[in-house]
Parts: structure tokens; C-alpha cells; sequence
């Protein structure tokens, strides 16, 4: 009976923290590829990367077992996915370009940040509070792990989508420098992540949480 009721919990948390994270991961994605195709790259299209399906975007330690094991257990939430290819000579303005490409991941994040506000507005609208459903649990769950996606992607340092969107106000040997230096920047991450960092991202994504509820709450009464 206990082993039982540890692998429901297991299940539960993987339903209302993972699979929340996975869509999201993989819309983020997605919505890359999109733009890059509309600005005149289908590379990403060709590797198969125009798509939802979690198998063409994972990266298996980054987007299956990091993930996994910190949403059931208290090892700190981190995760990402393998980034989409662009070939910016494929691009009629390569600076321009690259930068709505790089903006497509986080703002595709706060659009389902937005539906999930929204959705869970109607669930109040009918009575039911954030904790009272399943389907409320994880639609608070949706919308935070979107705008945390957001708001972590766009710090402006690479390989981060926020360092191609700065990218294009930077001088070119800041940005030079960036690059020279992105293995060292994603160690100084992972450790910023791994002790505390993720509590200063909570700070923007409660406050644009309650931002967003308050505004959909509005909208939908």
C-alpha cells in the first residue's frame, strides 16, 4: 500500500511539474524554428525541429533526467533542450533576424504564460480555486515554469537566447568576447542556478504571475 501510494505521488508530481516543463521546453523550440523559417532560414525546418514532438528537441541528461529527478525530489529545477540550428547566411538581415529569432523562444514562453492565466481565470470564474482541481494545480504550474523559461532565457549573457537579443545592440567585440567565452559563462550558470540563482528569478515570475492572474482575472469578470 505504501509503495503504492509513493509511485502515485511520483506520477503526480511528474503530471503537474514535468509535463507542464516538457511542453513548454518544446514550444520554446518550436516557436524558434518558426521564426527562423518566416525570416528566411528552414534549417531548423529540415533537421525536423519544425515540430512539438519532446524527441526531436531533447537532450537527454538537459531534458529527461536533470528534469525528472528534480521535480521528484529537492535537487534545485534546471533543464534545457538542444538549440535550433540557424544558418544566418540564409537571412536577408542577419543582425535583425537573429535577434526576433532569439526573442521567438521567450515570447512564445509568455504567450502560455498569458492562455494559462487566462484559463485559470475561467476556473475561478466557476468557483474553483488554484488547488481545488488537478487541472488548476498544473495550470499554476504552466504558467510559472513558462514565464521562468522567459525571463531565465532572457538574461543577456550566451549562449542564451537574451545574448542574441542584445547581440544586436552590443559593439561587435563585447559580443566577440561573449562568444570567445561561452563555456566558461555556461559554467558561471549552472552554478548560479545550482546555488540560489533560481530564487531571483522567482522574484519577476511571481510578481508578472500575480501581474497576469490580477489582468485575467479582470478580463474574464
Amino acid at each position: 500500500m505504501g509503495r503504492n501510494a509513493d509511485v502515485l505521488e511520483i506520477l503526480a508530481k511528474l503530471a503537474i511539474g514535468y509535463i507542464p516543463f516538457l511542453f513548454a521546453l518544446c514550444f520554446h523550440e518550436f516557436s524558434h524554428a518558426w521564426v527562423a523559417k518566416m525570416r528566411g532560414d528552414n534549417t531548423g525546418e529540415q533537421q525536423g525541429r519544425l515540430s512539438l514532438n519532446p524527441m526531436v528537441h531533447a537532450d537527454m541528461l538537459g531534458t529527461f533526467i536533470l528534469p525528472i529527478i528534480a521535480t521528484v525530489s529537492s535537487f534545485p529545477f534546471f533543464g534545457w533542450a538542444k538549440p535550433v540550428p540557424v544558418n544566418s547566411r540564409n537571412l536577408a538581415n542577419p543582425k535583425v533576424d537573429m535577434f526576433w529569432i532569439a526573442l521567438a523562444g521567450p515570447l512564445s514562453n509568455i504567450f502560455l504564460a498569458i492562455v494559462a492565466a487566462i484559463l485559470l481565470a475561467v476556473l475561478f470564474s466557476m468557483g474553483q480555486s488554484e488547488t481545488s482541481s488537478a487541472a488548476g494545480t498544473m495550470l499554476v504550474s504552466f504558467l510559472q515554469v513558462n514565464l521562468v523559461l522567459a525571463f531565465f532565457n532572457l538574461i543577456p549573457l550566451h549562449p542564451l537566447d537574451g545574448g542574441k537579443v542584445a547581440e544586436r545592440f552590443l559593439p561587435y567585440e563585447l559580443n566577440r568576447k561573449m562568444y570567445e567565452h561561452q563555456g566558461t559563462i555556461n559554467m558561471i550558470l549552472l552554478f548560479f542556478l545550482m546555488f540560489g540563482g533560481f530564487r531571483i528569478i522567482l522574484i519577476p515570475v511571481n510578481f508578472f504571475s500575480n501581474l497576469l492572474m490580477w489582468a485575467a482575472t479582470r478580463v474574464i469578470s
